[in-house]
């Protein structure tokens, strides 16, 4: 699947994108007080999962149905999680809960992890551990986000390693680990092949840390050893980042795939090999703090449910994120398998626009036909200045009746967004802003 990208989007409007949303309608389907509940179960409370259950209640005026099933009892958000890892914001500040989703939209939440979803009728039955009844509805949305496979030839487990990419107790584990990095340490991190979660997120993780270190650690240095050919968003902010910001300080290294690491006599110390893509070659870097990014693939429960291809993401229809393989079911997020970043600004989007296709569907409607969708972020470079980019992008059918996502632009589509023409102090503070407003509009 494809979609359109125009980055004609007002960088004035960028904020407001978000309270817009996905555009995916003018109208919305009308539900009459004769028409039948219709229930829909929900699992994971992400920021796909929260946004998808948000607008089948307000959308439907309250009149579906809607059960998260989520095993934690709150989210961490993974955005601005890189600035707990340097110790400039709070872990405090990622953790959001449901309870103005249950209290103003009536959302119902259920705790506890999905062990199956099994047909019944003309709809499903989610079974949930510790639940003895199973959970009856019209139609299921997944949203699990990201798992992470183990990415090394001698390390088994993925939490094996130290990756934070999964905001929560590594992010604070890692936060003090740096902080008891060696004045001349090194730290070093990698960078897993693409599609991974956030796609601007390793390079600004680079960036703070490289940031943190020449500020408190002048004689310490990070090597970033990345799998991918080159940088995968905002490559010309960041590798002016990497090259006039901190120099020598921060070695960055395209190519660079890792296959396995040795440990060091400390915790997440070790030297990590590293295959040289496309050369046959294999390098060494020995580290004081290894950083390992694995390799990721849709949530362990998409899994489980049969609904991911060969690539370990669900392919799709794009215009209600229904799935291919098992219609009634819908895989919104980073768990889907899409041309779109997998990113929470993102996710949010997606969620809309099976929101909206989800309600036409129960009002014997089609989807939307050409839904759109925008992608926003900003992104630190340090501790006072920040990037941003943005695109927005529109499904269009082809004649084989396949979705794709046909850039309008393709000059502008090589690097799949445009970027801010330079950091700032002042894009640094909207920063904040960006976040205070998704997070509201997606969990309040």
């Amino acid at each position: 699947m494809k979609f359109k990208i125009d980055f004609s989007l007002d960088r004035r409007k960028l904020l407001a994108a978000i309270g817009a949303g996905a555009v995916s309608a003018t109208t919305f389907p009308v539900f009459g007080q004769a028409a039948p509940l219709r229930k829909v179960v929900v699992i994971g409370g992400g920021m796909a999962g929260a946004t998808v259950a948000k607008y089948l209640r307000l959308w439907s005026n309250q009149t579906v149905d809607v059960t998260i099933v989520e095993p934690s009892t709150s989210y961490v958000s993974n955005i601005m999680s890189n600035l707990v890892v340097t110790g400039q914001l709070q872990p405090s500040t990622l953790n959001y809960n449901w309870s103005k989703l249950t209290g103003s939209y009536g959302v119902k939440v259920v705790k506890g992890a999905v062990t199956s979803v099994v047909a019944s009728g003309t709809g499903w039955s989610v079974n949930i551990s510790g639940l003895a009844t199973p959970l009856a509805c019209d139609r299921v949305v997944v949203a699990p986000g990201i798992s992470f496979d183990p990415v090394l030839d001698n390390v088994s487990q993925p939490l094996a390693v130290l990756h934070a990419w999964q905001a929560g107790p590594q992010t604070t584990q890692l936060r003090d680990l740096l902080a008891a990095l060696p004045p001349t340490g090194t730290f070093v991190m990698s960078i897993p092949p693409a599609p991974y979660r956030c796609p601007p997120g390793p390079y600004e993780r680079a960036c703070v840390i490289a940031d943190y270190l020449k500020r408190n650690k002048p004689g310490a240095r990070i090597v970033v050893l990345d799998a991918n050919p080159d940088v995968m968003a905002e490559p010309v902010n960041f590798k002016n980042a990497f090259s006039t910001l901190y120099g020598s300080n921060l070695t960055y290294l395209p190519g660079r795939k890792v296959k396995f690491i040795t440990a060091g006599i400390a915790a997440f110390s070790g030297t990590v090999a590293v295959d040289v893509v496309g050369t046959g070659f294999t390098e060494a870097y020995a580290g004081d703090l290894l950083n390992i990014i694995p390799t990721q693939r849709a949530g362990a429960i998409a899994q489980t449910l049969g609904l991911c291809d060969a690539t370990g993401f669900a392919p799709v229809n794009g215009v209600s994120f229904e799935s291919t393989i098992k219609p009634g079911i819908h895989v919104i997020g980073d768990a889907s398998k899409t041309a779109l970043p997998k990113a929470g600004h993102v996710g949010n989007q997606g969620a809309k626009i099976c929101a909206d296709a989800i309600l036409r569907l129960f009002a014997n409607q089609q989807p939307y036909p050409t839904p759109t969708a925008n992608s926003a972020c900003f992104s630190p470079l340090s501790s006072t200045v920040a990037s941003w980019l943005t695109a927005v992008y529109q499904y269009e059918q082809q004649v084989d009746l396949s979705w794709k996502y046909v850039a309008r632009d393709q000059v502008s589509a090589l690097t799949g967004a445009t970027e801010a023409g330079a950091p700032s102090v002042q894009n640094f503070s909207k920063m904040s802003t960006w976040y205070k407003t998704l997070m509201t509009e997606t969990f309040a």
